[in-house]
């Protein structure tokens, strides 16, 4: 039986989910495609006029007509988060020094809070996501990298963001315009919005969570542990920048004067002499 101090984890929650992470306001998906998401306000189509919802009507025709590329249209219904606005009545109630006033205050607070509770109110929030398949990174290296069925994406990240940009802002652009048309505020959803949408989906009971910037974060939202630490932690970790180095250059030794043999040229001139004298004085060999 193996020994489960000794067990590591394989597999974890992340695994399951389609986000391999969000650079620039750009989902990557883990099979290479990305794509980009704009939120948009809505309209209350029964309270305009006739003439309103004809106009209304040919506009939407008219955005409908005019895209050649696919779009996904997501309707999500949460529970109102009225946390913030919780806050600020707190707020109020501290800064607030009549009793009578005060005692309002916070009815008022109690009132709020237990009628979002009670009866269940939703908010609902609209979205365009605009996608882009990884087969227009590459044919070839993308069909190659699903045969062979290994894991990781197959281009770089830098990569895949620059050619989602190239690819996707034109088409977030041309929406923009037909979307205005129709009198609805529309915007590209930034890393730090789309994070929280993300986590908020996944986690729907903290969705008054604060959460950090991005900036400080570096790794997607689970992690494999080692054994010696918790089984489970958060490795949304704020990033420790290491201090740049200085390469190290080698120290130049000086030049021992003393390992380098000089002959003095007086010196040198008497050796030379004296071989001279000893080749003449060589007797003949008959």
């Amino acid at each position: 039986m193996s020994d489960p101090a000794k067990t590591t984890i394989r597999a974890s929650t992340q695994e399951h989910l389609e986000i391999e992470d969000i650079k620039d306001g750009i989902v990557i998906l883990k099979d290479g495609s990305s794509c980009l998401v704009l939120a948009t306000t809505a309209i209350n189509f029964g309270l305009l006029s006739e003439k309103e919802q004809e106009a209304t009507i040919y506009a939407y025709a008219a955005l409908l007509n005019s895209l050649n590329f696919s779009v996904q249209i997501v309707i999500r219904s949460a529970m109102k988060d009225i946390s913030h606005y919780l806050s600020l009545i707190d707020e109020r109630l501290v800064k607030e020094e009549r009793k009578l006033i005060k005692e309002q205050i916070a009815k008022y607070h109690q009132f709020i809070q237990d009628t979002v509770q009670k009866n269940n109110v939703l908010d609902k929030k609209f979205y365009l996501v605009i996608p882009m398949t990884a087969l227009e990174l590459g044919v070839a290296k993308t069909l190659m990298k699903t045969a062979s069925q290994k894991k990781g994406l197959p281009f770089d990240k830098a990569y895949i963001v620059q050619q989602a940009k190239i690819n996707l802002y034109p088409k977030r652009d041309h929406l923009l315009r037909q979307l205005a048309r129709l009198g609805l505020k529309c915007h590209q959803m930034e890393s730090q919005e789309l994070i929280r949408l993300f986590f908020n989906t996944y986690n729907p009971e903290t969705m008054s969570q604060p959460m950090a910037e991005t900036s400080q974060y570096k790794s997607p939202v689970v992690k494999t542990a080692m054994p010696s630490q918790p089984v489970i932690k958060q490795v949304l970790e704020p990033e420790i920048k290491p201090e740049p180095q200085l390469p190290i250059q080698p120290i130049p030794q000086p030049i021992n004067q003393t390992e380098v043999p000089v002959t003095p040229i007086k010196e040198e001139q008497t050796i030379r002499d004296q071989i001279n004298n000893l080749v003449k004085n060589e007797p003949t060999v008959s």
